[in-house]
């Protein structure tokens, strides 16, 4: 983990703090969300159409979303930061591939994934550190991959520091997630936001994005 980026470490330990607990609150959080479920669906159907190629869960967690991707018919693996929550997801879905590692620098070849899906796990990252994790995700996805965030949404405005339970978070305009995708040669395909339910603070926005088929300059890693 890179010295210059201590939000990567303040995160992973703020996870491994709360492990067990944050693998019980999102083990069956899918079964409530139709839309959400719907989003998934779709990107699961354009990364199965375009071939048989693995897909990422960065930021896995415990591992809840990557066996939803495995039974959604995709090739799936995890990485997350925190140690704990792999050994969780070892542990639960023991048929699966799960590393510690950050979504900034994926042990992978260039091009080699169909699909990479970012689920409310870029949150964390400060705004000015985000643009680096697009060129990494434009690096490892094969032209025409796919890209799936999930994240809380700002209503529209700026990006806005929260108090996220875990560890310090952001909202972010989804506008503002598209344009930066775009930068890296990513395409919209399609977007989705929906009010929070009676439990939830903020409205939820899901971005499906198609890596375009040109190749920009690698601009390297971020820890």
């Amino acid at each position: 983990m890179a010295e210059s980026s201590p939000y990567l470490t303040a995160t992973a330990d703020a996870y491994d703090a709360v492990a067990d607990l944050y693998a019980d609150v999102v083990r069956d959080s899918l079964d409530r969300l139709p839309l959400d479920r719907a989003m998934l669906a779709v990107f699961a159907e354009l990364v199965r159409a375009a071939g048989p190629r693995p897909v990422a869960d960065a930021g896995c967690g415990p591992g809840y979303m990557t066996a939803h991707l495995r039974d959604l018919g995709l090739d799936a693996f995890g990485i997350d930061l925190s140690p704990a929550a792999i050994e969780i997801a070892r542990r639960d879905h023991p048929g699966l591939s799960f590393e510690v590692g950050s979504m900034g620098a994926f042990d992978v070849a260039d091009g080699e994934l169909g699909g990479l899906v970012a689920w409310y796990s870029f949150i964390h990252v400060p705004p000015p550190e985000l643009p680096p994790y697009f060129a990494e995700f434009r690096r490892v996805l094969a032209p025409g991959g796919h890209l799936l965030l999930g994240f809380f949404e700002s209503d529209g405005g700026p990006v806005l520091e929260f108090d996220h339970r875990v560890a310090p978070a952001y909202r972010w305009p989804i506008d503002d997630l598209a344009d930066l995708a775009r930068k890296e040669e990513f395409v919209e395909v399609g977007r989705m936001l929906r009010e929070p339910l009676e439990d939830e603070r903020f409205r939820r926005g899901h971005l499906l994005m198609r890596r375009g088929p040109a190749a920009a300059a690698d601009t390297g890693s971020v820890g």
